[in-house]
């Protein structure tokens, strides 16, 4: 079966060992550095429904020679970030009517 068309899935796990399962939406490469855009997955639809059009944004930062990803601190960079990935996500997503809103 080609999954071509499968969500790409992250799992993290905050500072008290919980685990958190996202769906990479895009991710920007630039000056400052590599931004993800992730959106929440859920078992139950409710919280699902509750939770629609709110992603998270996280940088890539290196730490002991490991990849991880740590919440955008800076207001300014993180309203610029997120103008750039809701421009690409009308691009990518065709969102007519909705807009996604971020969360931090």
């Amino acid at each position: 079966m080609n999954n071509e068309f499968a969500a790409d899935l992250i799992t993290l796990i905050d500072d008290e060992g919980n685990e958190h399962e996202f769906e990479i939406l895009d991710v920007i490469e630039n000056d400052d550095g590599c931004y993800y855009a992730l959106l929440p997955t859920f078992n139950d639809p409710e919280e699902s429904l509750e939770s629609e059009g709110t992603y998270y944004i996280f940088e890539a930062i290196e730490e002991d020679g490991e990849q991880q990803l740590a919440e955008v601190e800076d207001e300014e960079l993180l309203d610029r970030l997120a103008e750039q990935f809701e421009s690409r996500f009308e691009e990518l997503y065709e969102y007519e009517d909705e807009e996604p809103t971020i969360q931090q």
